[in-house]
């Protein structure tokens, strides 16, 4: 598979913000899916909190080029599916019409 590098989109105060391409997404979703199935990061219903470098491991086997970061890139990223999910959720649920 031939994965793209990512671009950066835009500048803000903190710097440049990274835009993720969808093979990126993929591959972390599929990372975390792995993660949480060996066990050894679970936690209750969590991940640890050393989970974040250990994906960065992983990602870096599927995407070597890539050079995503536990923290900002892995660690922003998650922030924004667990808030992409949480509306999906809710729609789904009838919580928010």
């Amino acid at each position: 598979l031939g994965f793209s590098q990512s671009s950066v989109s835009s500048q803000n105060s903190r710097g440049s913000k990274r835009k993720w391409v969808l093979e990126e997404d993929v591959a972390l979703v599929s990372c975390m899916v792995d993660l949480h199935n060996v066990g050894t990061f679970n936690i209750d219903t969590r991940f640890k909190a050393s989970y974040l470098n250990e994906l960065e491991k992983m990602l870096e086997k599927v995407l070597p080029h890539t050079m995503l970061k536990a923290k900002p890139n892995l660690e922003s990223m998650i922030r924004t599916l667990k808030r992409d999910w949480a509306i999906f959720y809710d729609m789904l649920s009838g919580k928010k019409q």
